[in-house]
């Protein structure tokens, strides 16, 4: 019995100072001979973790390469990616003569190994990328494994700059199981150095290209223990060109068409039809659109705030120009101004628009009433052409001097009537022209926030479009 135990001793300690396991030795140069010793000596360990002692750490490198960026989920906050997935561990103590074994590496079945259990945390969907049944061992014990994977990721997505956004969405490789104590994760490459090798394997050439990665390492600390991760930062950069065409030049045309509609007359109904032409056109363009534009819950697209802002300026012009179009048939019969509306629109709004108001028109029309003795004479006078005139015969000796003086006020009563009615006809009340100028102040007024809008659009989208190249140079 004691021999027994002497003899697990040694087994121990030989196994302690030859590492997980022994060198191989090889009978002959030949495949056969190879897989005899690893069948011997590695296989039916596989499922212990390849170190000494259980305290040891084993090291695990981590690359990946973006072989193409399948497409991006705004709604559903999601990334889909094609990656090569590149692990390296070493196998402690194996090793084999290259010489003796004839060969320096050799494939063999995945599952004849220790896998270490590492995953992506931002993981949604299955893997179906076609699985590769097989890794190379080499023989320093070094073990490569080389690994399509379809990444669906959950990824947060800005879309505030939209078409010319940026996107940030992270893969953090991890071990599902194992404590920081019993796997670390090591960075492989630089960053520079897997960019490099993304842009030349990449395949897509769709909506989306690879702007930059970066990588981090770090610890995630638990109530158990410490788990050790790498985190890749898969920086996209949207190519706007396609959004710019479709959408931002179509709704610029609208809206500079709507801008120069304020050239029209404000009271023809010409310029009230032709804006309502717009908004529906307008309308109908962005339910065409409606599919190119991204949908999210978190935030609105800048896009769609001009979009909205341009509806709702077309809206205020149209209800504007109905405004303006009945002050100019209806001015007569409203009320007067009230002094506020006056002060305000007239005294302030006007000089902002540069349109001073009309000077009113003091001028009074006074008439002399003629005398009481010319009044009778001429009045006898023409009463009594009038009467011979209608009797055919000879004047009467002496009209009533009473009734023609009636007869003239009233005369003069008509005709009075007859031209105040003209004046304001052609020169209008002091209401009606009041009303008119706050029409035409608000006309310019509307016209100058259009032009600002539009200029500041346009400097807006200019200013993303040029720093968006200047990220891509």
């Amino acid at each position: 019995m004691s021999e027994v135990k002497t003899a697990g001793l040694i087994f121990i300690c030989f196994l302690l100072l030859h590492g997980f396991v022994a060198a191989l030795n090889c009978t002959s140069p030949t495949p056969e001979s190879l897989l005899n010793a690893l069948e011997k000596e590695l296989f039916p360990k596989k499922l212990l973790r390849p170190v000494k002692r259980f305290s040891d750490t084993l090291n695990v490198t981590i690359n990946i390469a973006v072989v193409g960026i399948l497409g991006v989920n705004e709604k559903a906050q999601s990334l889909t990616t094609f990656i090569w997935q590149i692990m390296e561990w070493n196998i402690e103590g194996l090793s084999w003569d290259e010489k003796e074994c004839g060969t320096k590496r050799v494939s063999i079945p995945r599952e004849k190994l220790w896998v270490p259990d590492v995953h992506i945390s931002e993981f949604m969907d299955e893997d179906k990328s076609p699985k590769t049944p097989y890794v190379y061992l080499y023989n320093t014990g070094r073990v490569f494994d080389d690994k399509p994977v379809r990444v669906v990721s959950s990824c947060r997505l800005e879309i505030y700059t939209f078409p010319f956004d940026f996107q940030n969405c992270s893969l953090t490789f991890e071990p599902y199981l194992h404590f920081a104590s019993d796997i670390k994760m090591i960075q492989g490459y630089a960053a520079e150095a897997i960019l490099a090798g993304s842009r030349r394997v990449i395949q897509t050439r769709g909506e989306w290209e690879l702007a930059d990665i970066k990588i981090t390492s770090s610890t995630l600390e638990i109530s158990d223990g410490t788990y050790s991760d790498i985190t890749f930062y898969i920086i996209l950069r949207r190519r706007p060109l396609v959004y710019v065409v479709n959408l931002l030049i179509p709704s610029c045309f609208l809206i500079t068409l709507d801008l120069f509609s304020f050239l029209l007359p404000p009271q023809s109904v010409d310029r009230s039809s032709f804006k309502m032409t717009l908004i529906l056109g307008y309308t109908v363009f962005l339910l065409m659109m409606n599919d190119l534009l991204p949908v999210t819950g978190e935030t609105t697209p800048l896009m769609n705030v001009l979009f909205s802002v341009s509806l709702a300026l077309m809206v205020a012009s149209l209800l504007e120009t109905v405004f303006i179009t009945a002050i100019q048939f209806s001015s007569s019969q409203y009320s007067a101004v009230p002094p506020w509306l006056s002060v305000l629109v007239l005294q302030y709004l006007a000089i902002v628009v540069c349109l001073p108001p009309k000077k009113k028109n003091n001028c009074i029309t006074v008439s002399i009433p003629p005398r009481a003795a010319d009044t009778a004479m001429n009045s006898s006078v023409i009463y009594s052409r009038a009467f011979q005139s209608i009797s055919g015969g000879t004047p009467l000796e002496k009209p009533p001097p009473e009734l023609a003086l009636d007869e003239l006020r009233k005369l003069s009563r008509d005709l009075k009537a007859i031209r105040l009615q003209m004046d304001k006809h052609f020169q209008g009340s002091n209401t009606s022209q009041e009303w008119q100028m706050i029409g035409m102040v608000i006309d310019r007024l509307l016209f100058g926030l259009y032009i600002i809008f539009i200029s500041v659009s346009f400097i807006t989208i200019v200013s993303l479009w040029i720093w968006n190249k200047s990220l891509e140079g």
